[in-house]
C-alpha cells in the first residue's frame, strides 16, 4: 500500500512514461495538422433566421402596394410561432417584408413556414399579379469573398467567353458554391413584328408565338432494339440560328401560309443589360465568387487565384486580357489571423519568461508547455463541433494564456518542493505532489470555467456570435488539466534536477555548443518542411535559449537569491504587523468600507453604457 496519497491517473502516466511521450508527440503533430486544416474566417459563420418576402406589382402606388400586397401577406405571417420581429416596406411597384425569427428556430423550418403562409395569402392578392411573391433567406455566407474583373480591348461577347471559362473552372472547386457574372451581355433573338403586314395576312401575335414555340421542340421517338440493346430515339427541332426562326411557317385562321420573315424582322441581338460592372472607368465583366459555408476562406481565395493564374500561364487567356482581383476578404482575414497568432506566441513567451524568474528555467519550460499542448488538444476537438478558426476563437486562446498554466504551476512547484525538502525519489515526489493538490486544482479549474458556462447559452444574434468564446475557453481549460496531471509529471520525473547550479562551468559551455548544433538542424528542417513562419519561430526560441545562457540565467539567479527574498520578508513583516492587536479588525472594516465606497462612487459617476466601445 502506498505511503502517501496518490492520484491514480498521474501515477499510471509516470509508470508508463514512454506511452505518454508517444501520446504527447501524437497530440503535437495531430494538433498542428488540425490547425492547418481548420477553416479560417474573419468572423464566425453564424446563420441569422431572417426571411424576406418580395413581391413585384407593376403600375401600383405605394398606398396600393400596402393595401393589396403587404397587409394580406403580413396578416398570414403574423400567425407563425417563433416570429421575433416583422417589418415591411411598401414602395412604388414593390413590396418587401422582413421576418426575423428567434435564434432557436431552424432557418429551413422558418422558410418553409413563411412559404406556407404566403401560399395561403395568394387568394387575397390581386388576380392580375404576374409573378408570385418570392421567399428568400438572409445568409451572410452568400456574400462574395472575391471579385474577379476581366477587361481588355475585346468585345463584350469575347470577354464573356473568357469569363465563362473562368466561371466553369472556379465553380468546379469543392469550396465554392457559385459564381455570379455581372456586366455580361446575354444573347437574345429579337423578332420585330410588322403590324400592318400581319393585319393584311390575318395573323395574330398568338399565331406567331405558337408557331415559334411548336417548332422549337425536342420530341421523344421511343425506343428501338439494336443488337440486344435498347436505344432511345429523339427528334430535335430546336433552333440553332436566327435564319431557322425566320424560315418558320405560320398559318392563319383563314388557312393562309407564309414565312415568319415575311411579316417580321429577325435580329441576332442581346438582352437589355440589367447589371453593369466598371473598374477604373472602364467596362468590365465581374465574377462574384461565393464560397461554401464552413469552408476555409483563405484556401478558397488562394485556389481561385491559382486557377486564374493557370488560365493566363497556359495560354487560355490572351496577353492583352486584364484580370484584376478586388474585394478579397482573405487579405484582411489572413492579416487578422496572423496578428492574433503572433500575439498568442508573444504572450506564451512572456508567460514563460515570467515563470522563469519564480520557478527557474527548467520548471518554467515544463509549465509553459501547457500552453501549446492545451491549444493542440483544442484544435483536435474543434473540427468535431463545427468550429472554424476566427478572431473570436483566437481571442479566446489569448484570454486563456495566463489561465491554462495555473494547474501546471501548482503541480510542478509542489513536485519541486517535495523533491527538494523530503527524502523521496523524483518518481515518488511527482506522485505525491499530484495526489496532494488534485482536489484544490480541480476545484479551482471548475470555478474558473463556471462563469463561462452561462455565456454558452446566451440568446439572440450576439449570443450566437459570442458562443465560440466560452466553448473554446472551457475546452482549453479542461485540456490544461490533462496536461498538468498526465504529461507534466512525466517531464518532471525525467528532467527535474535536485538543485539548480548557479555558477557557469566549462561543461555548460560545451553543452551549449552541442545544443547549438542541434538547434541549427531543427531550424533548418523547420524552414524546409514547415516554411518561413515556423522556421522563424524556432529561430526565436534558439535566440531566447542563447539569451538565457549568456545573460538571463545570472539575472534570474540574482532575483531568486537577493531580490525575491527581500520582497517575501517585507510581505511577512507587513502581515505580522496587520495581525497584531485590533489591526486585523481595522483591516476588515477598511475593506468593507472600501467596497461600499466603490459602490457610492460608481452611483455618483454613472458610467455610460454602450453595446460596443466607440472607436
Amino acid at each position: 500500500m502506498s505511503k502517501f496519497k496518490e492520484f491514480k491517473p498521474t501515477s499510471w502516466s509516470i509508470d508508463n512514461r514512454t506511452s505518454i511521450y508517444i501520446l504527447t508527440l501524437f497530440i503535437s503533430i495531430a494538433g498542428i495538422f488540425a490547425y492547418i486544416n481548420l477553416p479560417k474566417e474573419r468572423f464566425p459563420d453564424i446563420v441569422i433566421p431572417t426571411i424576406v418576402v418580395q413581391t413585384v406589382y407593376p403600375g401600383s402606388s405605394p398606398k396600393d402596394i400596402e393595401n393589396l400586397i403587404t397587409k394580406p401577406i403580413e396578416k398570414k405571417i403574423k400567425s407563425i410561432s417563433g416570429v421575433k420581429k416583422l417589418t415591411s416596406q411598401s414602395k412604388q411597384d414593390f413590396s418587401i417584408i422582413t421576418v426575423e425569427f428567434n435564434t432557436d428556430i431552424d432557418v429551413a423550418v422558418a422558410k418553409s413556414k413563411v412559404k406556407d403562409e404566403v401560399d395561403k395569402a395568394k387568394a387575397d392578392l390581386p388576380s392580375d399579379l404576374k409573378t408570385d411573391p418570392s421567399v428568400l433567406e438572409v445568409n451572410f455566407s452568400d456574400m462574395p469573398i472575391l471579385y474577379v474583373n476581366i477587361s481588355g480591348n475585346y468585345s463584350l461577347q469575347d470577354l464573356k467567353k473568357y469569363a465563362e471559362l473562368a466561371k466553369d473552372k472556379i465553380e468546379s472547386l469543392p469550396s465554392i458554391t457559385r459564381v455570379d457574372m455581372v456586366g455580361a451581355l446575354d444573347r437574345e433573338i429579337q423578332v420585330d413584328l410588322d403590324m400592318p403586314k400581319m393585319i393584311a395576312a390575318g395573323i395574330t401575335i398568338d399565331d406567331v408565338s405558337r408557331a415559334i414555340q411548336y417548332e422549337n421542340m425536342r420530341i421523344s421517338g421511343g425506343n428501338i432494339d439494336m443488337e440486344n440493346m435498347q436505344r432511345s430515339i429523339s427528334v430535335s427541332g430546336e433552333f440553332k440560328n436566327a435564319q431557322q426562326i425566320a424560315d418558320v411557317v405560320i398559318r392563319s385562321n383563314t388557312g393562309a401560309s407564309l414565312f415568319l420573315k415575311d411579316v417580321a424582322t429577325i435580329k441576332n441581338g442581346f438582352k437589355e443589360k440589367e447589371s453593369y460592372a466598371r473598374l477604373e472607368g472602364k467596362n468590365v465583366i465581374t465574377l462574384n465568387i461565393v464560397k461554401r459555408s464552413g469552408e476555409n476562406l483563405i484556401q478558397a481565395s488562394d485556389d481561385c487565384r491559382d486557377l486564374i493564374e493557370e488560365l493566363i500561364s497556359n495560354g487560355s487567356y490572351p496577353k492583352g486580357l486584364s484580370v484584376v482581383f478586388t474585394g478579397d476578404q482573405s487579405t484582411q482575414t489572413r492579416t487578422t489571423v496572423h496578428d492574433l497568432i503572433n500575439t498568442i506566441i508573444i504572450g506564451f513567451i512572456l508567460v514563460t519568461l515570467i515563470l522563469m524568474f519564480f520557478m527557474g528555467a527548467t520548471n518554467a519550460i515544463f509549465v509553459g508547455l501547457a500552453v501549446p499542448l492545451s491549444c493542440f488538444v483544442a484544435f483536435l476537438i474543434m473540427p468535431t463541433i463545427g468550429f472554424s478558426l476566427n478572431f473570436i476563437v483566437l481571442f479566446s486562446f489569448l484570454l486563456a494564456l495566463g489561465i491554462v498554466v495555473d494547474d501546471a504551476i501548482v503541480v510542478i512547484e509542489n513536485t519541486h518542493r517535495i523533491y527538494q525538502t523530503e527524502n523521496l525519489s523524483i518518481i515518488d515526489s511527482a506522485k505525491k505532489a499530484a495526489g496532494e493538490v488534485f482536489l484544490p486544482v480541480f476545484s479551482g479549474t471548475l470555478t474558473t470555467i463556471a462563469p463561462f458556462i452561462p455565456l454558452a447559452f446566451w440568446q439572440g444574434i450576439v449570443g450566437k456570435f459570442m458562443y465560440f468564446l466560452p466553448v473554446t475557453l472551457i475546452i482549453t481549460l479542461l485540456a490544461s488539466l490533462l496536461v498538468a496531471y498526465i504529461i507534466n509529471p512525466v517531464f518532471a520525473v525525467d528532467f527535474m534536477s535536485k538543485e539548480h547550479p548557479s555558477a557557469e562551468s566549462k561543461s555548460d559551455n560545451k553543452k551549449f555548443i552541442k545544443n547549438t548544433r542541434n538547434w541549427a538542424i531543427i531550424i533548418g528542417l523547420s524552414y524546409l518542411i514547415f516554411g518561413f513562419g515556423f522556421g522563424n519561430l524556432m529561430l526565436l526560441f534558439y535566440l531566447l535559449y542563447a539569451l538565457h545562457h549568456f545573460w538571463l540565467k545570472r539575472v534570474i539567479d540574482r532575483f531568486q537569491n537577493i531580490h525575491w527574498p527581500k520582497v517575501q520578508n517585507r510581505y511577512s513583516r507587513m502581515v505580522t504587523y496587520t495581525l497584531q492587536g485590533k489591526r486585523s479588525l481595522y483591516v476588515v472594516l477598511g475593506t468593507v468600507g472600501l467596497l461600499f465606497l466603490s459602490f457610492f462612487i460608481t452611483a455618483i459617476r454613472k458610467p455610460g453604457v454602450q453595446f460596443f466601445p466607440s472607436a
